[in-house]
């Protein structure tokens, strides 16, 4: 009997070497935790999603510090940071007209 072996792909994965797998378990981690402790991450944010391009941002070669010598409170606020903004942005896509209208109007008069 013959078996074909077929190629197993995992979709929306990053390549992980050994020797970033603790930074991405360290930002998977928090991750994980901010968004389980906040009810507006839960609501609009993908988990999987924001580990990953999360992740990506602070691997890029020219992003400042090396994840590994940031402490955890300072990760954990960066990281807080950039949920927030992904988070909010494009709730004002779900508005409606007349609560568009009423949000520029508040707006004006600031």
């Amino acid at each position: 009997m013959v078996y074909a072996l077929k190629k197993c792909e995992i979709k929306n994965m990053p390549e992980i070497s050994f020797q970033t797998e603790p930074a991405f378990k360290r930002i998977s981690a928090i991750v994980e935790d901010l968004i389980a402790n906040n009810d507006l991450y839960q609501e609009r944010l993908d988990q999987e999603q924001m580990i990953n391009k999360i992740y990506n941002l602070f691997i890029q070669t020219n992003s400042g510090d090396d994840i590994d010598t940031i402490t955890k409170d300072d990760l954990a606020n960066r990281i807080n940071k950039i949920l927030v903004v992904e988070s909010v942005s494009g709730l004002l896509n779900d508005l409606t007209p007349e609560e568009m209208r009423i949000f520029d109007e508040a707006v004006k008069r600031k």
